[in-house]
């Protein structure tokens, strides 16, 4: 008598294959969502796209009044203000990703590590709180005077000082944006193999002379993973610029004068937008912000490609 067949593994595992077909259907169902988001934000913008098509890119005019409506300054708004936060927030969070992996004593690096969690944790409307109440009045009365006083020859430091400016956004953003970087630098940091460290201290080299000549150097792929997830928040963050920011519709040379950003301009206006013209300028405003976020992120994971040929920590997952 034959012993009977024994069924494929695949046969016989139904769970295998269940659990095969839900992971198929997630993943094809995420580029469904974000096409029908676009979708969605297309058919809303519709009537504002047949009437300034892409004239409404370059126009500066915001009067629901009158209709006429234009998104540069809201474009400027944003992509300045997200520079001018990774400017100030890249070199202090790579600082202190370095310190704590290579430098601090066991002692103070889970501290302040999971310090620096809870710091991601928090709300931006917080955020946006202690930024009107501490923040604000503390650089109106000692920062904004300093930098006036020192630098108010440049365009830049010149003009009035208002208090919410976007400066202050950039600020607030700087610190809503620093945990992210900071987190992912560090683990990037740790991923480098002892071997690169202990190859630079071997030739002589001190331990900062290792860590900016071996350790940085093999981590710079992921490191620009880092920044690339902080862009993307400060894109994005809409409470806490819009309580800081000023919002005027205007582009100004100043740092201390107030600005307005694409998601600061559709959470303020859109509950009160009344004419159909004003809720398709927005729904247009929105579908501007999602094509600067994808030309900008495309063009920084083309930048992090190109970084990332041949081997560094972190770049096989980017």
């Amino acid at each position: 008598m034959s012993a009977p067949a024994i069924a494929p593994l695949e046969r016989r595992s139904y769970g295998d294959v269940l659990f095969r077909a839900s992971l198929t259907v997630a993943a094809v169902a995420i580029p469904l969502l974000l096409g029908f988001l676009v979708y969605e934000l297309w058919v809303g913008s519709r009537l504002a796209i047949g009437e300034f098509g892409l004239g409404f890119v370059t126009s500066s005019e915001w009067n629901p009044v009158t209709g006429r409506f234009g998104a540069l300054p809201l474009i400027f708004g944003t992509l300045f203000s997200s520079f001018l936060a990774l400017l100030i927030a890249v070199p202090l969070s790579l600082g202190v990703a370095v310190y704590l992996t290579e430098f601090a004593p066991m002692a103070v690096r889970r501290p302040v590590a999971f310090v620096i969690g809870l710091l991601a944790a928090i709300p931006s409307v917080v955020y946006g709180l202690w930024g009107i109440f501490v923040l604000i009045p503390f650089l109106r009365a000692t920062v904004y005077p300093f930098l006036e006083a020192t630098l108010g020859f440049l365009p830049f430091f010149a003009g009035p000082i208002y208090g919410p400016s976007m400066l202050s956004a950039a600020i607030i953003l700087a610190i809503m944006v620093m945990p992210y970087i900071m987190s992912v630098s560090r683990e990037v940091l740790r991923a480098v193999p002892d071997s690169q460290r202990e190859a630079a201290l071997a030739l002589g080299a001190t331990r900062w002379e290792a860590v900016r000549t071996a350790v940085v150097p093999y981590a710079r792929s992921g490191i620009l993973g880092a920044i690339i997830l902080g862009l993307g928040r400060a894109l994005g963050e809409t409470m806490a610029v819009t309580m800081l920011i000023g919002n005027r519709h205007e582009i100004a040379a100043s740092l201390f004068a107030p600005g307005y950003t694409m998601a600061a301009a559709i959470a303020n206006e859109f509950s009160e937008a009344v004419g159909d013209m004003h809720l398709s300028a927005l729904a247009y405003v929105a579908l501007v912000l999602f094509g600067v976020t994808v030309l900008v992120n495309a063009a920084a994971r083309l930048l992090i490609w190109r970084v990332a040929r041949g081997s560094g920590a972190g770049s096989s997952a980017l």
